[in-house]
C-alpha cells in the first residue's frame, strides 16, 4: 500500500491559522483540538497523527490521511480520490484546514457524505471531474458539506415549536419569545467548513443550511465528545437512510442564534436583509 507523500515545506508556519478565534462561540465544540492542532510545530503532522489515533476511516474502511494537493491525480475528481485511497488533498489555507478538522470531529457524517459523492460520480459517469453537470443529489451533499449547521433540539414541545417557528422565518419568535429555549432544548452545531471559514470574519448576512436532528432527553445531561459521538453516528445513518438532504435543509441566520452576536434586541432582528421573511408559494 502507498504511503500519503510529505508536504512540501512542511515546517513552514501556518499565518492563516492565526486569524482563527478559538473563543467564538460558535467554534466551542472545536477548541480544544482546534487549538491542539494550530498550536503544533507542524500542523499538518498534527492532523494525520489525530486521524491515526481517531483511527478516522473512509466508507471503503481505508484510513483517512491528509496529503499534500499535488497528490491529487490530474484526471480524478477530488471526492472520487477520497473515496478510493482514503487520502484527502489539502492545501495550505483555512479551507482546507477546517475541512480537516471537520474530518476529525465528525467522521461519519464526512465518510458518509464522501460515499454519496463518490456514488453519484460513478453514476453519472464523472470520476474524472468532468465538467458534466453536478446533478441535484450531489449538489445537495456539497451544500451541506461547504455550509451546514446541525441544529440539534430536545424532542418536545418546546423544541418542535422553535423549529416551526425557524422554517416559518418568524425569526423574532424564534431567537425572541423561545430565546431561554437556546439554553436548554436547542444546541447549534456548525459542519460545513466554508461557513466556518466565512465565519473567521463574521458578518451579520452569513446563513447557514441547518439540518434538524430531534434528540432524546439523555442527550442534554452528556458531555461534550459523547454529544458530538451521538451526532455523528445519528446524522451519519440518517443520510446513509435517506440518501440525500433534498428539501430538508433550512436556512439559519447563524449570528442570530442567541448569544453569537452582540446587541441581539427587536431591531437587530428586525433587518429583513437578513431575516428574511418566508417567500410565499404562487398558487
Amino acid at each position: 500500500m502507498s504511503t500519503p507523500a510529505s508536504f512540501p515545506d512542511a515546517s513552514s508556519s501556518a499565518s492563516f491559522l492565526e486569524a482563527i478565534d478559538w473563543q467564538r462561540p460558535w467554534l466551542a465544540p472545536f477548541r480544544a483540538l482546534g487549538r491542539q492542532l494550530s498550536a503544533a510545530a507542524d500542523w499538518r503532522l498534527a492532523l494525520n497523527a489525530a486521524a491515526m489515533a481517531g483511527d478516522i476511516r473512509n466508507h471503503q474502511d481505508l484510513p483517512i490521511r491528509f496529503v499534500a494537493q499535488a497528490e491529487l491525480p490530474a484526471a480524478t475528481a477530488y471526492e472520487a480520490f477520497i473515496s478510493s485511497s482514503g487520502q484527502v488533498p489539502t492545501r495550505d489555507n483555512l479551507h482546507d484546514f477546517l475541512n480537516a478538522l471537520v474530518w476529525l470531529s465528525f467522521p461519519a457524517i464526512k465518510a458518509c457524505l464522501n460515499a454519496l459523492q463518490a456514488a453519484e460520480l460513478a453514476r453519472a459517469g464523472t470520476l474524472s471531474g468532468s465538467s458534466k453537470p453536478r446533478g441535484a443529489a450531489r449538489d445537495a451533499a456539497t451544500i451541506f458539506d461547504e455550509n451546514a449547521a446541525l441544529l440539534v433540539v430536545r424532542d418536545n414541545p418546546s423544541g418542535q415549536n422553535l423549529i416551526a417557528a425557524l422554517r416559518n422565518h418568524q425569526w423574532q419568535q424564534a431567537f425572541i419569545e423561545q430565546r431561554r429555549a437556546f439554553d436548554c432544548d436547542a444546541e447549534v452545531w456548525l459542519f460545513g467548513h466554508a461557513l466556518m471559514e466565512k465565519l473567521v470574519r463574521p458578518y451579520k448576512a452569513i446563513t447557514a443550511h441547518a439540518l434538524v436532528l430531534f434528540a432524546p432527553e439523555p442527550f442534554f445531561a452528556l458531555e461534550q465528545d459523547a454529544k458530538r459521538a451521538w451526532i455523528d453516528s445519528q446524522i451519519a445513518a440518517d443520510l446513509m437512510r435517506h440518501g440525500s438532504v433534498i428539501g430538508r435543509l433550512t436556512p439559519l441566520p447563524v449570528l442570530g442564534v442567541p448569544g453569537w452576536s452582540a446587541d441581539q434586541d427587536a431591531d437587530f432582528y428586525a433587518d429583513a436583509a437578513v431575516f428574511r421573511p418566508k417567500r410565499s408559494v404562487a398558487a
